[in-house]
Protein backbone atom coordinates (compact mmCIF):
# COMPACT_ATOMS: atom_id res chain seq x y z
CA UNK A 1 0.00 0.00 0.00
CA UNK A 2 1.14 3.70 -0.75
CA UNK A 3 0.22 6.72 1.35
CA UNK A 4 0.35 10.15 -0.94
CA UNK A 5 0.11 13.40 1.18
CA UNK A 6 -0.60 16.60 -0.89
CA UNK A 7 -0.68 20.12 0.43
CA UNK A 8 -2.84 22.61 -1.44
CA UNK A 9 -0.50 25.91 -0.31
CA UNK A 10 -2.93 29.21 -0.52
CA UNK A 11 -6.01 27.37 -1.66
CA UNK A 12 -8.75 29.86 -0.02
CA UNK A 13 -11.79 28.08 0.33
CA UNK A 14 -14.57 29.64 -1.03
CA UNK A 15 -17.62 29.31 1.26
CA UNK A 16 -18.12 29.31 4.97
CA UNK A 17 -17.59 26.67 5.91
CA UNK A 18 -18.23 26.96 9.93
CA UNK A 19 -21.73 27.26 8.58
CA UNK A 20 -21.29 23.18 8.17
CA UNK A 21 -19.07 22.24 11.22
CA UNK A 22 -16.01 23.33 13.70
CA UNK A 23 -13.36 23.07 10.29
CA UNK A 24 -10.69 21.03 12.52
CA UNK A 25 -13.58 18.20 12.40
CA UNK A 26 -14.01 18.26 8.87
CA UNK A 27 -12.99 15.17 6.87
CA UNK A 28 -13.82 14.96 2.96
CA UNK A 29 -14.32 11.56 1.40
CA UNK A 30 -13.88 9.94 -2.29
CA UNK A 31 -13.23 6.98 -3.27
CA UNK A 32 -11.95 5.15 -6.31
CA UNK A 33 -12.89 1.44 -7.08
CA UNK A 34 -13.42 -1.01 -10.43
CA UNK A 35 -16.70 -1.40 -10.44
CA UNK A 36 -20.58 -0.26 -8.76
CA UNK A 37 -20.45 -3.59 -6.73
CA UNK A 38 -18.81 -4.10 -3.63
CA UNK A 39 -19.30 -7.76 -3.74
CA UNK A 40 -17.25 -8.36 -7.24
CA UNK A 41 -15.09 -5.14 -7.64
CA UNK A 42 -11.87 -3.53 -5.41
CA UNK A 43 -11.43 -0.46 -3.45
CA UNK A 44 -8.18 1.00 -4.76
CA UNK A 45 -8.18 3.90 -3.41
CA UNK A 46 -9.44 6.41 -0.56
CA UNK A 47 -9.05 9.64 -0.45
CA UNK A 48 -9.80 12.45 1.84
CA UNK A 49 -9.07 16.29 2.79
CA UNK A 50 -8.76 17.99 5.84
CA UNK A 51 -7.69 21.39 7.15
CA UNK A 52 -4.58 21.33 8.64
CA UNK A 53 -1.40 23.28 10.15
CA UNK A 54 -3.31 26.46 7.95
CA UNK A 55 -3.80 24.60 5.22
CA UNK A 56 -5.52 22.30 3.27
CA UNK A 57 -4.85 18.93 2.85
CA UNK A 58 -5.13 15.30 1.08
CA UNK A 59 -4.53 12.14 1.64
CA UNK A 60 -4.60 9.40 0.07
CA UNK A 61 -4.25 5.44 0.27
CA UNK A 62 -3.43 3.64 -2.94
CA UNK A 63 -4.07 -0.33 -2.92
CA UNK A 64 -0.89 -1.99 -5.16
CA UNK A 65 -3.00 -5.12 -4.93
CA UNK A 66 -6.22 -6.65 -3.67
CA UNK A 67 -4.95 -8.41 -1.77
CA UNK A 68 -4.18 -4.64 0.87
CA UNK A 69 -7.98 -3.74 0.82
CA UNK A 70 -7.66 -4.68 4.35
CA UNK A 71 -5.06 -2.79 4.97
CA UNK A 72 -6.53 0.15 3.02
CA UNK A 73 -9.47 0.51 5.05
CA UNK A 74 -7.99 -0.16 8.43
CA UNK A 75 -5.48 3.04 7.88
CA UNK A 76 -8.24 5.39 6.36
CA UNK A 77 -10.80 4.21 9.55
CA UNK A 78 -7.87 4.97 11.69
CA UNK A 79 -7.09 8.22 10.42
CA UNK A 80 -10.38 9.50 10.35
CA UNK A 81 -10.79 8.45 14.24
CA UNK A 82 -10.08 12.04 14.91
CA UNK A 83 -13.01 13.27 13.15
CA UNK A 84 -17.35 14.27 13.32
CA UNK A 85 -17.88 14.97 10.39
CA UNK A 86 -18.20 13.60 7.09
CA UNK A 87 -18.43 15.79 3.70
CA UNK A 88 -18.58 13.58 0.23
CA UNK A 89 -20.30 13.97 -3.27
CA UNK A 90 -23.25 11.33 -2.96
CA UNK A 91 -21.51 9.45 -0.71
CA UNK A 92 -24.79 8.25 1.03
CA UNK A 93 -25.03 6.81 -2.54
CA UNK A 94 -22.21 5.03 -3.31
CA UNK A 95 -19.18 5.77 -1.51
CA UNK A 96 -20.38 4.28 2.28
CA UNK A 97 -22.60 1.64 1.15
CA UNK A 98 -19.57 0.82 -0.28
CA UNK A 99 -16.90 0.57 2.14
CA UNK A 100 -19.66 -0.78 4.59
CA UNK A 101 -20.11 -3.90 2.32
CA UNK A 102 -15.98 -4.02 2.17
CA UNK A 103 -15.76 -3.72 5.93
CA UNK A 104 -17.95 -6.82 6.59
CA UNK A 105 -16.39 -8.78 3.76
CA UNK A 106 -13.25 -8.48 5.69
CA UNK A 107 -15.04 -8.61 9.12
CA UNK A 108 -13.33 -5.21 10.35
CA UNK A 109 -14.50 -3.38 13.18
CA UNK A 110 -15.67 0.57 11.60
CA UNK A 111 -18.17 1.56 10.77
CA UNK A 112 -19.74 5.29 10.03
CA UNK A 113 -21.58 6.01 13.32
CA UNK A 114 -19.25 8.57 14.69
CA UNK A 115 -19.64 10.56 11.97
CA UNK A 116 -22.39 13.17 10.73
CA UNK A 117 -22.41 13.41 6.81
CA UNK A 118 -23.32 15.83 5.01
CA UNK A 119 -23.66 14.90 1.39
CA UNK A 120 -23.11 18.19 -1.24
CA UNK A 121 -24.99 16.15 -3.77
CA UNK A 122 -28.30 15.47 -1.88
CA UNK A 123 -28.22 18.69 -0.66
CA UNK A 124 -28.02 20.47 -4.21
CA UNK A 125 -30.25 17.99 -5.74
CA UNK A 126 -33.66 19.51 -5.58
CA UNK A 127 -32.70 22.77 -6.96
CA UNK A 128 -31.50 21.53 -10.30
CA UNK A 129 -34.37 22.92 -12.00
CA UNK A 130 -33.95 26.28 -10.32
CA UNK A 131 -30.07 26.05 -11.51
CA UNK A 132 -31.07 24.50 -15.13
CA UNK A 133 -28.37 21.92 -14.69
CA UNK A 134 -28.76 19.22 -16.78
CA UNK A 135 -27.88 16.88 -14.06
CA UNK A 136 -25.94 16.92 -10.85
CA UNK A 137 -22.72 15.03 -11.19
CA UNK A 138 -19.83 16.98 -9.55
CA UNK A 139 -18.17 17.73 -13.19
CA UNK A 140 -21.50 19.62 -14.28
CA UNK A 141 -21.24 21.48 -11.06
CA UNK A 142 -17.78 22.18 -11.40
CA UNK A 143 -18.54 23.44 -15.09
CA UNK A 144 -21.73 25.52 -13.67
CA UNK A 145 -19.63 27.49 -11.19
CA UNK A 146 -16.46 27.76 -13.78
CA UNK A 147 -14.24 25.43 -12.33
CA UNK A 148 -11.41 23.94 -14.65
CA UNK A 149 -9.41 20.26 -13.58
CA UNK A 150 -6.55 18.95 -14.90
CA UNK A 151 -7.68 15.55 -15.23
CA UNK A 152 -9.56 14.38 -18.07
CA UNK A 153 -10.69 10.46 -17.23
CA UNK A 154 -14.00 9.42 -15.48
CA UNK A 155 -13.58 6.78 -12.53
CA UNK A 156 -15.30 4.38 -15.37
CA UNK A 157 -12.17 4.87 -17.46
CA UNK A 158 -9.97 4.56 -15.10
CA UNK A 159 -10.88 1.10 -14.03
CA UNK A 160 -8.81 -0.37 -17.20
CA UNK A 161 -5.81 2.07 -16.05
CA UNK A 162 -6.12 0.90 -12.71
CA UNK A 163 -5.73 -2.89 -14.10
CA UNK A 164 -2.76 -1.66 -16.57
CA UNK A 165 -1.23 -0.16 -13.47
CA UNK A 166 -1.67 -3.95 -11.16
CA UNK A 167 0.51 -5.59 -14.40
CA UNK A 168 2.75 -2.98 -14.95
CA UNK A 169 3.09 -0.59 -11.59
CA UNK A 170 3.90 1.97 -14.16
CA UNK A 171 4.57 5.45 -12.54
CA UNK A 172 2.31 7.07 -15.40
CA UNK A 173 -0.40 5.30 -14.96
CA UNK A 174 -0.30 5.33 -10.98
CA UNK A 175 0.16 9.43 -11.13
CA UNK A 176 -3.10 9.67 -13.49
CA UNK A 177 -4.76 7.32 -10.74
CA UNK A 178 -3.94 9.50 -8.14
CA UNK A 179 -4.37 13.01 -9.97
CA UNK A 180 -8.10 11.55 -10.76
CA UNK A 181 -8.77 11.22 -7.16
CA UNK A 182 -6.82 14.27 -5.69
CA UNK A 183 -8.87 16.50 -8.69
CA UNK A 184 -12.07 15.17 -7.07
CA UNK A 185 -10.99 15.96 -3.32
CA UNK A 186 -9.71 19.58 -4.81
CA UNK A 187 -13.14 19.81 -6.54
CA UNK A 188 -15.12 19.20 -3.70
CA UNK A 189 -13.55 21.78 -1.95
CA UNK A 190 -13.90 23.95 -4.90
CA UNK A 191 -17.64 23.43 -5.28
CA UNK A 192 -18.29 24.26 -1.66
CA UNK A 193 -20.36 27.67 -2.99
CA UNK A 194 -22.65 25.75 -4.63
CA UNK A 195 -24.54 24.94 -1.40
CA UNK A 196 -25.31 28.66 -0.93
CA UNK A 197 -28.08 28.02 -3.04
CA UNK A 198 -28.96 25.57 -0.31
CA UNK A 199 -28.52 28.62 1.89
CA UNK A 200 -30.81 30.60 -0.26
CA UNK A 201 -33.52 27.87 0.10
CA UNK A 202 -33.18 26.63 4.04
CA UNK A 203 -31.59 29.34 5.86
CA UNK A 204 -33.02 32.98 6.69
CA UNK A 205 -33.05 35.63 4.19
CA UNK A 206 -33.78 39.08 5.34
CA UNK A 207 -36.10 41.73 3.28
CA UNK A 208 -34.14 44.61 3.25
CA UNK A 209 -36.44 46.84 1.42
CA UNK A 210 -40.07 46.32 0.13
CA UNK A 211 -42.19 48.35 -2.08
CA UNK A 212 -45.47 48.68 -4.11
CA UNK A 213 -44.54 49.81 -7.90
CA UNK A 214 -47.35 50.47 -10.42
CA UNK A 215 -46.52 49.67 -14.52
CA UNK A 216 -48.11 49.16 -17.23
CA UNK A 217 -48.68 45.40 -18.77
CA UNK A 218 -48.09 44.69 -22.81
CA UNK A 219 -51.40 45.71 -23.49
CA UNK A 220 -50.98 49.14 -21.52
CA UNK A 221 -53.41 48.19 -18.30
CA UNK A 222 -51.98 49.83 -15.47
CA UNK A 223 -50.73 46.83 -13.17
CA UNK A 224 -49.31 46.84 -9.60
CA UNK A 225 -46.35 44.73 -8.28
CA UNK A 226 -44.29 43.80 -5.16
CA UNK A 227 -40.93 44.63 -5.24
CA UNK A 228 -38.50 43.40 -2.13
CA UNK A 229 -34.95 43.78 -2.36
CA UNK A 230 -33.06 40.69 -0.67
CA UNK A 231 -29.80 40.03 1.37
CA UNK A 232 -28.64 36.52 1.10
CA UNK A 233 -26.68 34.31 3.96
CA UNK A 234 -24.37 33.51 1.71
CA UNK A 235 -22.91 34.91 -1.62
CA UNK A 236 -24.40 33.28 -4.73
CA UNK A 237 -21.09 32.33 -6.81
CA UNK A 238 -23.18 32.68 -9.86
CA UNK A 239 -26.25 35.04 -10.47
CA UNK A 240 -29.31 33.07 -10.96
CA UNK A 241 -32.74 34.30 -12.39
CA UNK A 242 -36.28 32.08 -12.09
CA UNK A 243 -39.82 32.91 -12.61
CA UNK A 244 -42.80 30.81 -11.80
CA UNK A 245 -46.74 31.81 -10.90
CA UNK A 246 -46.15 35.80 -11.86
CA UNK A 247 -43.39 35.91 -9.59
CA UNK A 248 -39.70 36.92 -10.94
CA UNK A 249 -36.62 36.76 -8.79
CA UNK A 250 -32.58 37.57 -9.74
CA UNK A 251 -29.74 37.21 -7.40
CA UNK A 252 -26.34 38.01 -7.23
CA UNK A 253 -23.37 37.20 -4.43
CA UNK A 254 -24.84 38.60 -1.97
CA UNK A 255 -28.44 40.76 -2.82
CA UNK A 256 -31.31 39.63 -4.75
CA UNK A 257 -35.07 41.22 -6.37
CA UNK A 258 -37.72 39.44 -6.01
CA UNK A 259 -40.98 40.74 -7.62
CA UNK A 260 -44.68 39.54 -7.12
CA UNK A 261 -47.86 40.89 -8.52
CA UNK A 262 -50.26 42.23 -6.15
CA UNK A 263 -54.27 41.66 -7.31
CA UNK A 264 -56.60 44.67 -6.52
CA UNK A 265 -59.79 42.91 -6.49
CA UNK A 266 -63.13 41.42 -5.12
CA UNK A 267 -61.94 37.94 -2.78
CA UNK A 268 -64.21 35.90 -0.42
CA UNK A 269 -62.90 35.13 2.92
CA UNK A 270 -64.96 31.78 4.16
CA UNK A 271 -65.74 31.04 7.45
CA UNK A 272 -64.85 27.68 8.89
CA UNK A 273 -67.90 26.52 10.51
CA UNK A 274 -70.64 27.47 8.38
CA UNK A 275 -73.61 25.31 9.97
CA UNK A 276 -73.77 28.38 11.87
CA UNK A 277 -74.07 30.85 9.53
CA UNK A 278 -77.04 31.94 7.34
CA UNK A 279 -76.37 32.99 4.01
CA UNK A 280 -78.48 36.32 2.63
CA UNK A 281 -78.44 35.33 -1.09
CA UNK A 282 -79.57 39.39 -1.72
CA UNK A 283 -76.18 40.79 -0.03
CA UNK A 284 -74.39 37.92 -1.03
CA UNK A 285 -72.91 37.19 1.92
CA UNK A 286 -72.74 35.33 5.55
CA UNK A 287 -73.75 36.43 8.41
CA UNK A 288 -73.46 34.41 12.05
CA UNK A 289 -76.79 33.16 13.67
CA UNK A 290 -76.03 35.01 16.58
CA UNK A 291 -77.23 38.47 15.27
CA UNK A 292 -79.51 36.98 12.21
CA UNK A 293 -82.79 37.65 14.09
CA UNK A 294 -82.60 41.25 12.36
CA UNK A 295 -82.78 39.48 9.50
CA UNK A 296 -86.38 38.20 7.90
CA UNK A 297 -86.59 34.43 7.17
CA UNK A 298 -87.38 35.07 3.79
CA UNK A 299 -83.66 36.99 3.15
CA UNK A 300 -82.21 34.36 4.72
CA UNK A 301 -81.46 30.72 4.36
CA UNK A 302 -78.85 28.17 5.84
CA UNK A 303 -75.43 28.55 5.20
CA UNK A 304 -73.59 26.02 2.51
CA UNK A 305 -69.87 25.63 2.60
CA UNK A 306 -69.60 27.26 -0.74
CA UNK A 307 -71.50 30.37 0.12
CA UNK A 308 -69.85 30.87 3.35
CA UNK A 309 -68.15 33.76 3.10
CA UNK A 310 -67.96 37.65 3.71
CA UNK A 311 -66.56 39.78 0.33
CA UNK A 312 -63.77 42.29 0.11
CA UNK A 313 -62.79 44.65 -2.37
CA UNK A 314 -58.48 45.19 -1.08
CA UNK A 315 -54.99 44.60 -2.64
CA UNK A 316 -53.79 40.80 -2.10
CA UNK A 317 -50.47 38.99 -2.34
CA UNK A 318 -50.44 35.40 -3.34
CA UNK A 319 -49.30 32.61 -1.00
CA UNK A 320 -49.56 28.72 -2.02
CA UNK A 321 -49.81 27.31 1.52
CA UNK A 322 -51.47 29.36 4.54
CA UNK A 323 -48.39 31.87 5.30
CA UNK A 324 -50.66 35.05 6.49
CA UNK A 325 -54.23 34.50 7.46
CA UNK A 326 -56.80 35.57 7.07
CA UNK A 327 -56.35 34.11 3.96
CA UNK A 328 -58.73 34.75 0.59
CA UNK A 329 -59.92 32.62 -2.49
CA UNK A 330 -61.64 33.64 -5.43
CA UNK A 331 -64.20 31.05 -5.08
CA UNK A 332 -64.53 28.17 -3.10
CA UNK A 333 -63.23 25.65 -4.85
CA UNK A 334 -60.11 27.53 -6.28
CA UNK A 335 -56.71 26.62 -5.03
CA UNK A 336 -55.09 30.16 -5.46
CA UNK A 337 -54.71 31.70 -1.95
CA UNK A 338 -54.03 35.39 -0.91
CA UNK A 339 -53.52 37.33 1.80
CA UNK A 340 -54.62 41.02 1.87
CA UNK A 341 -51.79 43.28 2.02
CA UNK A 342 -52.76 45.86 4.90
CA UNK A 343 -51.24 49.01 6.60
CA UNK A 344 -49.86 46.16 9.64
CA UNK A 345 -48.50 43.52 7.17
CA UNK A 346 -46.77 46.57 5.19
CA UNK A 347 -44.64 46.99 8.07
CA UNK A 348 -44.08 43.33 9.15
CA UNK A 349 -40.44 43.10 8.06
CA UNK A 350 -40.47 39.27 9.23
CA UNK A 351 -43.56 38.26 7.52
CA UNK A 352 -42.15 39.81 4.19
CA UNK A 353 -38.42 37.88 4.84
CA UNK A 354 -40.48 34.76 5.48
CA UNK A 355 -43.06 35.48 2.47
CA UNK A 356 -39.69 35.61 0.16
CA UNK A 357 -38.42 32.45 1.73
CA UNK A 358 -41.96 30.81 0.83
CA UNK A 359 -42.13 32.14 -2.89
CA UNK A 360 -38.28 30.88 -3.65
CA UNK A 361 -39.23 27.35 -2.76
CA UNK A 362 -42.04 27.45 -5.20
CA UNK A 363 -40.09 28.81 -7.47
CA UNK A 364 -37.59 25.31 -6.40
CA UNK A 365 -40.10 22.89 -7.22
CA UNK A 366 -41.36 24.37 -10.69
CA UNK A 367 -40.96 21.90 -13.73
Amino acid sequence: MKTEEIILNNFILKYPIERLAPLDQILFLDIETTGLSADNSQLYLIGCAFYKEGNWQIRQWFAQSAEEEPELLKSFFTFAADYSFLIHYNGNSFDLPYLRKKLLQYQLPYDFSQFEGIDIYKRIHPYRGFLKLPNCKQKTVESFLNIRREDRYTGGELINVYKDYLSSHDFNLYHILLLHNSDDMKGMLEVLPILSYYDLFNNSLKARKVQANYYNDIHGILRKELMMKLIFASPLPVSVSAMARGCHFRGEEHEGTLIVPIYEEELKYFYANYKDYYYLPTEDTAIHKSIASFVDKEYREQASASNCYTRKFSSYLPQWEILAEPFFKRDYKSHDLFFELTDEIKKDRQLFSSYASHILNIMAVQP
